[in-house]
């Protein structure tokens, strides 16, 4: 399990996240959504260990986070682009992945699903986009990690593989490992996801099951409640005299208190 309190960051003059308070439990998948410049990378980051925040904690496990970073050995992650060396053979850079930890048990499911032995001895820089995310893929849960953080894991994917993927994502939802996701695929989040946070402008906008999300915007799918989010934000924007008209904001619209999903 992870948990954001009260986390702020400040790049110069411009206020990235704002006291934003976010708990993503385990046996659960959490999709992580919002316009282009909302925070979502920045957040990641966070918990990544790759920048600090300016104001608020974060616990893995229970355990504070702190600055020695051992808590990012239970983290598993698939950035959007990966970028491996280009001059490897796919097998060489999974074999330097793997002997990061000896002794430490491999997941080597979606090894075997997408087939790596058939390009392990392809230079990564001949490979397709798509097969530059499956190794991206495979890496990212090769040590079995209790929470996975995933940007756009099936960009670039064949429908083939890209079912795979999800379905491997389900089965590590169903060991009680916690998922952390964002796509910009509506319709993706929904087969996957059990709960949304929704970030704009840096503000934690709705954050709670996926089920509560369509109930209290009316929506009929995810993509219906997501833009009907935006455009709330719009009407809220209007409400400080960011933008021209009036002003009609839900009662749920608003930063959640710590622990909201």
């Amino acid at each position: 399990m992870i948990t954001l309190d009260t986390i702020r960051k400040r790049f110069g003059a411009l206020e990235v996240l704002q006291d934003v308070s976010l708990a993503v439990r385990p046996g659960a998948v959490t999709a992580l959504v919002g316009p282009n410049g909302s925070g979502k990378t920045t957040l990641i980051k966070i918990v990544l260990g790759l920048t600090r925040a300016d104001h608020g904690a974060l616990h893995v496990d229970g355990k504070l986070a702190d600055d020695a970073g051992a808590y990012r050995r239970a983290i598993g992650y698939m950035p959007q682009a990966a970028h491996f060396p280009v001059n490897l053979r796919v097998g060489d850079v999974l074999d330097l992945v793997s002997q990061l930890r000896p002794g430490e048990r491999i997941d080597d499911d979606l090894a075997r699903a997408f087939a790596m032995d058939e390009v392990k001895d392809k230079l990564v820089g001949t490979l397709s986009g798509g097969t530059r995310q499956k190794v991206n893929a495979v890496i990212a849960f090769m040590f079995r990690p209790s929470l996975l953080i995933l940007d756009e894991p099936t960009a670039g994917l064949d429908p083939l593989s890209s079912n795979v993927l999800k379905e491997k994502i389900r089965a590590v939802r169903g060991e009680g490992r916690s998922v952390l996701v964002t796509s910009h695929i509506m319709a993706e989040l929904e087969s996957l996801a059990d709960d949304v946070a929704f970030l704009c402008d840096g503000r934690l906008r709705f954050s709670g099951s996926v089920a509560e999300l369509l109930g209290h915007t009316g929506g009929s799918s995810l993509e219906d409640a997501i833009a009907s989010l935006m455009r709330t934000e719009r009407s809220v924007r209007r409400s400080v005299g960011e933008l021209p008209g009036p002003v009609v904001a839900p009662p749920w619209f608003a930063p959640q208190p710590k622990g909201a999903i």
